[in-house]
């Protein structure tokens, strides 16, 4: 059996009980497009933007932490920030030490995340990539126990947690848009549905993973730039969930920077919902006209992060 054959429903379920004491069931918030300017169009907002952590990533890092053996030099893990402040939370949760790589486009939001749940942060090059090599280099001289951002069975297995609240609390989408880096989110949400409900990856244009990786037919070097680089930009999408995403993920939609702006502010404006980019690109789908509806279809829209430092409450 291939490790993408074992990230099905079976053993998302078995995850689910794993972390379920550990994470928030977070909200759906349904409304409709039309509140937005946009076409009427039944939307139903999943806000992961509530988790622990700020994002989605709370999942796999639990996941990958709970009933494992960790040493002493504690876990590792690169991140863009998001990953990072997960493991960060994870790791002080279950008490073991933890070091965070991140590339220099990391957002202070997210580096400060980090630093407020005890770990050590490093910052390990000018991209994503170059703070994988140095965490990589970090847990082959410490012992450290790695713990990637997308591409171990684990992180899918925890990120598919979130297909399965969406099929008990969002019974009625027919389609659901989620975002992608590095692809753990939609290859555990898409291997929880298994082809069921149609499952739609969005990415930023100047970061286009996915789409380049389905294109060629393999994961592939693409563009890693853009307003979401410190969450959407890995060099490659992950090769264990390339072979789900073939197979069970429909379409895959490109959307702008601007796209992603307009969304974030769209959230905020109408629905009090602060996003950061990477967590209002899936709604930048819908809300462009990347993503048209058929008439009477429910959207299930992933609002996936929050670490930003777009709403700012000065305490002084």
């Amino acid at each position: 059996m291939t490790v993408a054959a074992s990230i099905d429903r079976d053993a998302i379920r078995q995850t689910e009980a794993l972390i379920r004491p550990h994470i928030r069931r977070t909200p759906v918030l349904r409304c409709d497009l039309a509140d937005f300017g946009g076409a009427p169009c039944a939307v139903a907002l999943k806000l992961e933007c509530h988790q622990h952590s700020g994002s989605f990533k709370a999942r796999g890092a639990l996941a990958a932490l709970i009933g494992h053996p960790v040493p002493q030099a504690g876990v590792v893990a690169a991140s863009g920030g998001n990953h990072g402040a997960a493991v960060a939370w994870a790791a002080g949760r279950l008490g073991h030490p933890a070091t965070i790589f991140v590339p220099e486009v990391v957002s202070p939001a997210k580096a400060r995340r980090i630093e407020s749940y005890g770990a050590h942060l490093v910052v390990g090059g000018a991209r994503y990539a170059d703070a994988l090599a140095a965490s990589e280099a970090f847990a082959a001289e410490t012992g450290a126990r790695p713990i990637h951002a997308f591409d171990q069975a684990e992180t899918l297995l925890g990120q598919g947690t979130l297909g399965l609240e969406i099929a008990q609390d969002a019974p009625e989408a027919e389609t659901l848009l989620v975002a992608v880096g590095g692809g753990g989110l939609i290859g555990g949400i898409a291997a929880w549905f298994a082809g069921e409900r149609r499952v739609v990856a969005v990415e930023p244009e100047t970061a286009p993973t996915l789409h380049a990786a389905l294109a060629a037919g393999q994961p592939v070097d693409a563009p890693a730039g853009g307003i979401a680089a410190d969450s959407l930009a890995p060099r490659q999408v992950g090769r264990i969930m390339f072979p789900i995403a073939r197979a069970l993920v429909a379409e895959s939609l490109l959307v702008t920077d601007d796209e992603i702006r307009r969304a974030q502010a769209a959230l905020w404006e109408t629905a009090r919902v602060v996003a950061e980019p990477g967590g209002a690109a899936a709604f930048a789908a819908i809300l462009s006209g990347r993503y048209r509806p058929r008439a009477g279809e429910t959207v299930c829209v992933l609002i996936c992060g929050a670490n930003t430092d777009a709403v700012r409450i000065d305490l002084d």
